[in-house]
């Protein structure tokens, strides 16, 4: 029986920003597996006929000078329909690309894009969740891949359309062992319970073992050394808080303001959402945002009667 084919769209977008509502897609770009191989491909610039944020041009490198002769989104959307179809849509950190592309459809067309969407950056924290990164230059590594003129649209699907058959097929393994573990779920819960319960229990007793060694070392102990030849030494480094209006002008001055200080997302996040600002400054903040993430975790509600 000759095998089914399986057809999906690898695909990325580079943009004037990246507040999907605002902002305009620039770059197009995707090719189509067929069960994992590379059979066609088509891009494009777009012209934006709008502003393209310095931002964003650090980033991608593409100019207003560049887009000036490209189609405009009214001209290149049918093909962009054309190529993709209904097949399902591949993207590092999917979100970011779909939420643009139905934009687009939203506003030509007034429907919504249907396909399905596989975020691959979310699949490879599935299976590398060791990691400290998970983007896409992180995974073309982990899988051998060259990834050349990062972050323009084809090099980038390209790099990722090579990338990704490994990555599915390894996923595809954990997700088919995870499911045969689905029938235990009840007695996986009470274990995930035990398990951290036990990670707090240790983490704890960490705390007394270095307490204990941090007093050996304060009453002149020498380093100690184990069999397996690793060493402890003791530390002292003293720190400073500042008074971040004195420090500022001189930190901007340098060019080390943005190293040294770093913004607490969430509340920011917190504060866009809220009531408590105007329009004009949610806004401001809204344009002010370098990425957009999606993140899915699960969560233990202790019983009322827990602390009893």
């Amino acid at each position: 029986m000759p095998r089914k084919k399986e057809i999906e769209i690898v695909l990325d977008t580079e943009t004037t920003g990246l507040d999907y509502t605002r902002e305009r897609i620039i770059e197009f770009a995707a090719v189509r597996l067929e069960n994992g191989k590379i059979v066609d491909e088509y891009q494009t610039l777009i012209n934006p006929h709008q502003h393209i944020r310095k931002s964003s041009i650090a980033i991608h490198g593409i100019t207003q000078e560049m887009v000036e002769d490209a189609p405009s989104e009214e001209e290149v959307m049918p093909k962009i329909l054309e190529f993709i179809g209904d097949y399902p849509i591949v993207a590092h950190n999917a979100i970011f690309d779909y939420s643009f592309l139905n934009e687009a459809k939203l506003r030509l067309y007034g429907t919504k894009l249907e396909n399905p969407h596989i975020d691959t950056q979310m699949m490879f924290k599935e299976i590398a969740p060791e990691l400290e990164s998970h983007g896409l230059e992180a995974l073309t590594e982990r899988f051998n891949v060259e990834l050349n003129n990062h972050h323009r649209a084809m090099a980038d699907t390209m790099g990722l359309a090579l990338a990704y058959p490994k990555l599915k097929k390894l996923y595809l393994q954990k997700l088919d062992w995870q499911k045969k573990q689905l029938k235990n779920v009840d007695y996986l819960f009470d274990r995930y319970l035990r398990i951290q319960q036990s990670i707090a229990t240790m983490q704890a007793e960490l705390q007394d073992l270095k307490s204990i060694f941090k007093l050996h070392f304060e009453l002149g102990g020498e380093p100690l050394e184990a069999e397996t030849g690793e060493i402890m030494i003791y530390q002292s480094k003293q720190s400073f808080g500042y008074e971040f209006s004195d420090v500022k002008d001189v930190l901007e001055s340098i060019g080390a303001l943005e190293k040294a200080v770093k913004l607490n997302n969430g509340f920011i996040d917190r504060l866009c959402n809220g009531l408590s600002l105007s329009d004009e400054y949610k806004q401001i903040i809204k344009d002010a945002r370098q990425e957009i993430s999606e993140t899915r975790n699960i969560q233990v509600i202790k019983p009322c009667n827990a602390t009893k």
